[in-house]
């Protein structure tokens, strides 16, 4: 099933889809493993595998640390394969890797997609791959299974926003804020507003991140939005929990699947 089928049969059921962040190797890799699997058992409907890398741009403090120490531990491009195959082994949750384009192309473009391919891969989001240079990564993954989902800033102008969407699959990566990600007191101001002109220019679902912090938070932007993407405000609680051990983490993680999924019912 393409992202883009899997978001309108959420839709059909009343829901906006529950994506939640992890990242690779955090707190540890066998963890990390487990986590995963769980989530997908447990009902997540988008999974974003976060590939460590050492120069995130767009990452704020907690999954800097978060990707920082994965990589510290030995962490590599193979383990987010791996754990995608976890994700579609535990269940029905759809894997998508999000990688920074250095280790994408330190890969080689053929290989990785093919490695990506085999493991289950349902997209791939490249934070710092500009739209007007994607088209041979584009080009490879034609056919691949494997959907290329770009992100939207809101300073994105309509007119870009049309050409990106023109090329674009699967579902656009609508960044809630101006900056990093991370945790937020609140929904950003605007949010409605700027939901309304992307879908003015696409048909497109909408998966709005960056500062989604709360299940408050998250329901309001499941009455705007398609989709919904828990990052940082995840890996803080699990990192929390790491300090009693594995199980408060396991434990923890189902507290907040429960929360979040009660969230995405419109």
């Amino acid at each position: 099933m393409s992202l883009a089928g899997r978001f309108e049969r959420i839709h059909d059921a009343g829901r906006a889809a529950f994506c939640p962040y992890f990242a690779v190797g955090y707190p540890t890799l066998e963890l990390s493993s487990r986590l995963v699997a769980r989530a997908s058992a447990g009902g997540a409907d988008v999974i974003e595998v976060g590939v460590p890398f050492s120069d995130p741009l767009a990452d704020g403090p907690t999954i800097q640390a978060a990707t920082q120490q994965a990589l510290a531990a030995g962490t590599r491009l193979d383990d987010a394969f791996d754990l995608a195959r976890a994700i579609r082994a535990a269940g029905d949750a759809a894997p998508v890797l999000m990688s920074y384009y250095n280790p994408i192309h330190r890969r080689g473009l053929e290989r990785f997609v093919e490695q990506a391919a085999a493991a289950g891969a349902a997209g791939l989001i490249v934070p710092d791959l500009p739209h007007e240079e994607s088209g041979p990564l584009r080009a490879l993954l034609l056919g691949s299974g494997i959907e290329l989902v770009p992100l939207i800033a809101p300073t994105t102008p309509p007119g870009r926003i049309g050409e990106i969407a023109h090329q674009a699959c699967g579902f656009l990566y609508l960044v809630a804020v101006t900056g990093v990600t991370g945790a937020r007191a609140r929904v950003e101001e605007g949010l409605e507003a700027y939901v309304a002109r992307v879908r003015a220019e696409t048909d497109l679902p909408l998966c709005v991140g960056f500062g989604i912090s709360t299940p408050e938070q998250a329901r309001a932007v499941a009455r705007l939005a398609d989709g919904f993407i828990v990052g940082s405000a995840l890996v803080a609680r699990i990192g929390a929990a790491w300090e009693q051990g594995e199980q408060a983490c396991l434990e923890a993680l189902d507290a907040e699947l429960c929360a979040y999924l009660e969230a995405s019912r419109r």
